[in-house]
């Protein structure tokens, strides 16, 4: 192979690893954005792993170190960091590849553990003083007058003590007080599915970059 040859096929893997490190470096801070502005954390306590600001974080922290390191092998011509990387990157794509096996097979059990999720915060939110758990407070009221809902199966779930955050017209202070009368189960649970998709999406797009 002459010497132009290597040169465009170093130029063209470089150029391809850099692209791959800008983009993970924008997941990270997208991620960290989330994270940042996140209101529900606190009531889906099973998934502080696969939360998807959290996935987007340690997703995209690993992919800039492995696409740091394939530039730099390509850049340097090392042939053992480049080995490495491609050794790295396998392992990350099965790593992707069985997360993705995993949320298909165990999507009825994701579904169970974030109703019980919501259900302890609701009777948390209960059971609390006036200045206790004002993380779970203050999360669960967000939930109910961004999604329009009232407890978690219906509003039957707050056995007559109904917060105020369940409204559903102004003026409140009336009663009885209007309230949303379907339950946030669903909407909080379709609005997390929505927001893996989209974090899926994006390790998707990740994947197919490493695969080329």
């Amino acid at each position: 192979m002459n010497w132009s040859c290597v040169n465009c096929l170093k130029g063209f893997v470089t150029f391809l690893n850099f692209i791959c490190w800008l983009c993970a470096i924008f997941v990270v801070g997208f991620g960290e954005f989330q994270i940042m502005h996140s209101r529900f954390v606190s009531l889906i306590t099973s998934f502080c792993l696969i939360y998807p600001a959290n996935t987007l974080v340690v997703t995209g922290s690993i992919v800039t170190c492995v696409c740091y390191l394939g530039v730099m092998g390509a850049l340097k011509e090392n042939r053992c960091m480049l080995i490495t990387f491609f050794l790295l990157l396998f392992i990350l794509m099965l790593v992707e590849l069985a997360m993705a096996c995993l949320f298909f097979l165990y999507e009825r059990e994701i579904d169970t553990f974030f109703e019980k999720d919501l259900i302890r915060s609701l009777d948390m939110y209960k059971n609390s003083t006036s200045e206790g758990n004002l993380a779970i407070k203050e999360d669960f009221d967000a939930v109910q007058r961004t999604f329009r809902c009232c407890g978690v199966r219906s509003l039957s779930d707050w056995e007559g003590s109904v917060p105020l955050s369940c409204c559903s017209q102004d003026p409140c202070n009336i009663i009885p007080q209007p309230n949303w009368q379907e339950g946030c189960h669903m909407k909080l649970r379709n609005w997390f599915g929505r927001n893996l998709l989209s974090t899926g999406a994006g390790v998707v797009s990740l994947f197919i970059l490493q695969v080329l």
